[in-house]
């Protein structure tokens, strides 16, 4: 599995719509550490994300580079950004398998059913799923719907991982445990991540935090 590239620079980046600024921000995201972005609805922080992974709006405007592994991301086509994302929901494909919806996310330059259902069905057992490959998902728990889709979101060797209130709509006993697996997955693949949440506990204990809009 592909290892992050390194520091996230977000320098003078600044996003408007009809003329009104909405964000203006500069931060350094270090390698396997998470920057938490907090500010009320209309901030700019779906927008940021938006930019980011490049299906911004074409009604906004935005300002500013996002450097990556030496290259800005947003003079990158957005299939060539390498933006990994995860949402409140799992979004998995009820109409495929999990482990189709894990061999889906793999890079194309991976080559070989074998190899892709090998790296599927690995990824499914380091997150305590083994044998869920052929289930479908409208069978899981919501606990594990949230580790398939971060298994997806893994499986596609994100260089930059954006987490979009992902734990909200879990269990409160299930959010420290999905949480953790995702800041320590983070951490060991050095993937730089961007979380934006309302909810402190979410805020990983070390991590730094922008608030923005206030």
């Amino acid at each position: 599995m592909a290892a992050g590239d390194g520091n996230l620079e977000l320098e003078a980046v600044r996003i408007s719509l009809r003329g009104r600024l909405l964000l203006d921000i500069d931060a350094a995201i270090e390698a396997g550490s998470v920057l938490t972005i907090r500010g009320p609805s209309g901030s700019g922080k779906s927008s940021l994300f938006a930019l980011l992974a490049g299906f911004l709006d074409p009604s906004f405007t935005a300002s500013g580079k996002a450097i990556l592994g030496g290259r800005d991301l947003l003079a990158l086509a957005p299939e060539k950004r390498g933006v990994g994302l995860m949402f409140q929901d799992a979004l998995l494909f009820p109409h495929m398998s999990v482990g189709r919806n894990l061999t889906f996310a793999i890079p194309a330059v991976r080559r070989g059913r074998g190899l892709r259902k090998a790296m599927a069905e690995n990824m499914l057992e380091g997150l305590g799923l083994a044998g869920t490959f052929d289930r479908s998902p409208m069978t899981l728990s919501g606990g594990q719907a949230a580790r398939v889709s971060l298994a997806r979101t893994l499986l596609s060797e994100p260089r930059l991982l954006l987490l979009d209130e992902p734990f909200s709509r879990l269990d409160a006993a299930l959010r420290p445990e999905i949480r953790e697996l995702v800041f320590r997955e983070v951490a060991t693949r050095r993937i730089p991540a961007l979380l934006v949440t309302h909810d402190a506990h979410d805020i990983p204990k070390y991590g730094k935090v922008i608030e923005i809009g206030g």
